[in-house]
């Protein structure tokens, strides 16, 4: 077996346009990305991801840890507990996590879900 990396995620340029948010509540996040690796049956998947600025309602369907690379983000989780994302930021979010995410600057991330 092959062990799929990359030596930059800053590097990658090849990306795919994944479409805009369907949960926009202002602006118009537009998604790309690059799958690095995705399990048998697709029950885990890691890569490469931007978000262009917008508010969204996220709903966090499995578990995904983020690794932010770049840009500015605010999360809300419906509880009101508040994270600020900034480039070099590592964040879990559990499955079922509800609440809205702002993008204030463009985002880049490497993610991993299961």
């Amino acid at each position: 077996m092959v062990t799929p990396y990359w030596t930059s995620p800053f590097t990658v340029t090849d990306l795919v346009d994944w479409g805009i948010i369907p949960t926009m509540i202002e602006g118009e996040s537009r998604t790309s990305g690059k799958v690095l690796h995705k399990g048998p049956n697709g029950e885990s998947e890691c890569g490469l991801w931007k978000c262009t600025p917008g508010k969204w309602f996220c709903h966090v369907t499995r578990d995904e840890f983020c690794h932010f690379l770049r840009g500015r983000c605010t999360y809300v989780h419906e509880s009101g507990e508040v994270i600020e994302i900034k480039p070099d930021t590592a964040a879990f979010f559990p499955k079922d996590w509800k609440g809205v995410c702002t993008v204030h600057e463009e985002i880049t991330k490497v993610y991993m879900i299961r």
